[in-house]
């Protein structure tokens, strides 16, 4: 098991963060439409985006939104983003992430956390149901929303 860290983004990693590579087939899947479209009304005060160590090599970024104030419920406390590099893929990285995500939501007063993510065979809904989401709905464009209850 690799010993990770969270560190917030920053100068130092966002170009590790953008450079981590995927499996093949996985590319597809990072940024949902309904993301993609919301994206642009996202407050950056509301953004809360994070890497993950492993010593000091960025192995997976994850970026959360919070906004109590968002009128999609699915907005509200979610994960706007995870990638975990393909190398890393399997010991822990994802999971360490959506748990520190998940702790921070809860002290935020949150008592759910949701995700958007696009069915399909080299998606991410095996990794999100492993670690505890359930499919509670679907977006206009067909996606998944998945909710972890805190």
């Amino acid at each position: 098991m690799p010993e990770l860290r969270l560190e917030e983004l920053s100068a130092k990693t966002i170009v590790a963060a953008n450079g981590l590579t995927l499996r093949p087939g996985q590319e597809q899947f990072v940024t949902p439409t309904s993301y993609a479209i919301a994206d642009a009304y996202i407050n950056p005060s509301t953004s809360w985006p994070r890497v993950v160590l492993d010593e000091d090599t960025v192995v997976g970024f994850i970026r959360g939104n919070f906004d109590p104030e968002n009128p999609q419920e699915e907005f509200r406390s979610c994960i706007w983003r995870i990638n975990v590099a393909a190398d890393a893929q399997g010991l822990g990285v994802g999971t360490f992430a959506v748990i520190a995500l998940a702790d921070e939501a809860r002290s935020r007063g949150f008592e759910r956390l949701t995700v958007i993510w696009e069915p399909g065979e080299e998606g991410p809904e095996e990794f999100f149901k492993a670690v505890g989401f359930r499919i509670i709905g679907e977006t206009q464009y067909g996606e998944n929303i998945g909710a972890l209850d805190l």
